[in-house]
């Protein structure tokens, strides 16, 4: 099977946003879709590693904003790139702005052409991600740019990998494919997470040098 097949699958790509007590946080989920339109319904998937996952299914709450073509790499970086473990990620707004719904969580208003404010109803475990099954309290239209999708950013707005550095020959080279960082080894661990963008094996490709 050629796993990159995968990226042949049509995805929208959104901040989704989580408050638990004094704590704001949000990661980029490239999953979000409405479910039902009677009631209406809306349906995301976050990745159990994300420190978001973990504040909604104590919240029951979170919002999702709609990223659109006017998104800039910085607000990637600042969302998908680090974890809300370790970083405040409210306490530096230089690479976006945003207001706060009714219930208190944060949406996003720069880079984004809609937010919806989400209340959890149902659960499901998917194994790496759970599925919340949600209602809409709020739902907000911010701009009429075009809403980005995974292949526009990384066609537009992803920078692309630097080129593969010399290596004596017969070395290998695993390339992050998202943001270039090179790891020289005949095996990439199955736990490696990108020093720099924090992505993980599967957006590693191997390069015989």
């Amino acid at each position: 099977m050629n796993p990159k097949a995968m990226y042949k699958l049509s995805y929208g790509l959104f901040v989704c946003t989580a408050v638990v007590g004094d704590k704001k946080n949000g990661c980029i989920i490239n999953t979000a879709i409405q479910v039902a339109s009677d009631p209406n319904r809306i349906s995301i998937a976050v990745n159990k590693a994300n420190y978001t996952h973990d504040m909604i299914k104590e919240s029951h709450r979170c919002n999702i904003s709609v990223i659109s073509q006017k998104a800039t790499f910085d607000m990637f970086k600042h969302f998908g790139f680090q974890s809300g473990r370790d970083v405040d990620k409210f306490a530096d707004t230089s690479a976006f702005t945003y207001n706060t719904s009714e219930d208190g969580v944060p949406y996003i208003t720069s880079g984004t052409n809609a937010a919806f404010a989400l209340k959890v109803e149902q659960e499901v475990d998917l194994g790496s991600h759970t599925l919340f099954i949600c209602e809409p309290l709020a739902m907000r239209l911010l701009d009429d740019a075009p809403s980005c999708t995974y292949e526009y950013y990384q066609n537009n707005i992803k920078p692309k990998p630097q080129a593969v550095g010399t290596t004596p020959k017969g070395e290998t080279v695993w390339r992050c494919t998202v943001c270039g960082y090179e790891y020289v080894g005949e095996e990439l661990p199955d736990d490696f997470v990108c020093p720099i963008c924090k992505h993980g094996k599967d957006d590693f490709e191997k390069i015989v040098r």
